[in-house]
């Protein structure tokens, strides 16, 4: 029971590390603003590129990565520590085969708080940044694969939402490719599907011809 709870605790603080609103936090300070009311109304760091500028969007960027890796790295330490605090009234090779499991529920929430953040009213970004984070910190083969297709889509095609789709879906045929816990595959597709569900609006707009590309007016 004790264990349980504790687990609640780390997917709480999980939530919470995701839904620090970095976006809306950079137009606040910089500018005085509300970024929710600018560019695409999104907290990510492309409309804060649009809105504030190279360096703000960089240092969300920055953040919302570290935003998932910390859910991750937390989620890790908790499971060795809980079991050695323990001292024997739990088999620890039980506990160490929740850990996957609790990575999982980590990571998701993670991206969860980053696109439905409590400080926002439950609003926010499409959990890309925070989603590679995640990936990288879970296993860097398929976060580096992912922000790998990112780069070059965007680099062709100059549009972010098309990139961070197609970086989703290689991220989910990467980890079911790879050796990975079933947790974790879980985790990439629901992650994945995730992303991509917060992008309908773009892609609506890639399907009309009217998706802005980087350095573009949204």
């Amino acid at each position: 029971m004790v264990f349980w709870a504790a687990n609640i605790v780390v997917l709480a603080v999980a939530y919470l590390l995701g839904s620090i609103p970095s976006g809306y936090l950079a137009g606040r300070w910089l500018k005085g603003i509300d970024i929710r009311e600018h560019g695409s109304r999104s907290t990510g760091a492309t409309n804060v590129l649009r809105t504030l500028g190279k360096g703000p969007a960089l240092a969300v960027l920055l953040v919302d990565v570290l935003k998932g890796v910390a859910a991750v790295v937390l989620a890790r330490w908790f499971s060795p520590w809980f079991s050695s605090t323990l001292q024997g009234a739990a088999p620890v090779a039980d506990l160490h085969m929740l850990e996957p499991w609790l990575v999982c529920l980590a990571g998701l929430a993670a991206l969860l708080g980053h696109g439905r953040s409590i400080w926002l009213n439950f609003t926010g970004g499409k959990s890309a940044a925070t989603g590679l984070g995640v990936l990288l910190a879970m296993s860097w083969p398929v976060g580096l694969g992912a922000a790998a297709v990112f780069g070059v889509s965007l680099a062709l095609s100059r549009i972010v939402s098309l990139s961070s789709m197609l970086a989703a879906v290689t991220a989910i045929a990467l980890v079911c490719f790879l050796d990975h816990p079933l947790a974790y595959r879980l985790l990439v597709l629901a992650g994945g599907v995730y992303v991509i569900m917060r992008h309908r609006a773009n892609i609506r707009r890639l399907l009309s011809g009217t998706e802005p590309r980087l350095g573009q007016k949204s």
